[in-house]
């Protein structure tokens, strides 16, 4: 038989038969008492049908030691009313953009200074792969500052283990990169959580180009691959699964080697497509062409091209943070300066000068 001690509060817990009663078959008072919420908030010290009538039942016993704790007081926070935002703010770089400039970077010719890096777990684990590969890093981390010496599109590593812990903006545009800059055997792995995350999208794509290269039958990481550069080729890819996929091979595909193109073909409508227009916009910066032959849907990399360092790189900040400060001041008649992110951002739907600028309309 099973019965259940409610204690004060209202919690339930499931119990034996009280096996101190003189039936062994029933609850004893205290417990009953406390089943219909009727007793005080204290057992009695004193279980009145035990048998030894000097110790609670052990039903009793039991809903003491299970009784859960009261739960613990809810903080708050109370905001005040602001009459005027006003003010300048200065947005750290935007973390998908701090990984492809360092990606490009790394695979130019020349040496590029970096500035606005976002100081992120997901940027150190990038940096840390790169020198790994080979690339030499300067960083100044309090000056939000690093200083990339190209590889000129060739990893010196000739293989190497990259754990990348959680890093998606690092895992998915690396995997294309070694595959086309390195020359070796190559693994990419990361933390628990990395290896739920799925790349056969990517693995596949790398296939049409006849990589070697696979992940584990889940289809997430670790990805290992027999690095030996792209030659041009049709790919095609999702267009309803992550843009991190279609940036890692767009990255990749100029540094292929022979003659002709790389054709990506998208299959479905693109979901991601200002992150592939802000890839295709921070690569022609970096002095490559993409052909988009049917917007993009289709697009066409001419191979054998390089990337060139343009000296110096600002990481923009995230447009999407700067929208709140900028709503505030809108909405209180306030004017507010956002820096870091302006009128020639890389960032889709960040359009106006004067939106840029903070200005009230």
């Amino acid at each position: 038989m099973t019965s259940y001690c409610v204690l004060h509060w209202g919690s339930s817990f499931a119990r034996p038969a009280c096996h101190s009663s003189p039936r062994k078959t029933l609850l004893c008072r205290g417990c009953l008492n406390f089943r219909s919420a009727t007793a005080s908030a204290v057992v009695p010290a004193k279980c009145p049908t035990a048998a030894t009538k000097a110790r609670r039942c052990c039903a009793c016993v039991q809903a003491i030691a299970g009784a859960a704790p009261a739960p613990p007081a809810v903080e708050q926070l109370t905001l005040q009313p602001i009459k005027r935002i006003e003010g300048h703010v200065r947005l750290p770089g935007s973390k998908s953009l701090s990984n492809r400039v360092l990606l490009l970077a790394a695979l130019a010719e020349g040496t590029t200074t970096i500035n606005n890096l976002l100081d992120s777990q997901d940027v150190q684990y990038m940096i840390e792969a790169l020198g790994v590969l080979g690339v030499k890093l300067e960083q100044d981390r309090p000056a939000r500052k690093l200083v990339v010496h190209g590889c000129s599109g060739r990893f010196t590593s000739k293989g190497a283990e990259l754990f990348l812990g959680n890093a998606g903006t690092a895992m998915r545009p690396l995997t294309a990169a070694v595959a086309v800059a390195g020359r070796g055997k190559f693994v990419l792995d990361g933390s628990a959580r990395m290896r739920e995350r799925p790349i056969q999208d990517l693995i596949e794509g790398l296939q049409q180009l006849d990589v070697q290269v696979k992940c584990s039958s889940t289809g997430c990481p670790p990805v290992e691959l027999q690095a030996e550069g792209l030659r041009p080729g049709q790919v095609t890819l999702r267009g309803d699964v992550s843009s991190q996929y279609l940036t890692g091979m767009l990255m990749a595909a100029p540094l292929a080697e022979g003659s002709g193109a790389i054709d990506v073909h998208i299959q479905g409508e693109l979901v991601s497509k200002p992150y592939v227009d802000m890839t295709i916009r921070l690569m022609e910066r970096f002095g490559v062409q993409v052909e988009r032959v049917d917007g993009l849907q289709h697009l066409r990399i001419p191979v054998g091209q390089r990337y060139l360092s343009p000296g110096e790189a600002f990481v923009e900040g995230d447009a999407s943070s700067a929208s709140y400060f900028l709503a505030g001041a809108t909405i209180t008649g306030g004017t507010v300066t956002v820096e870091g992110c302006g009128s020639q951002s890389l960032q889709g739907g960040w359009a106006s000068k004067g939106a840029a600028e903070g200005h009230r309309p």
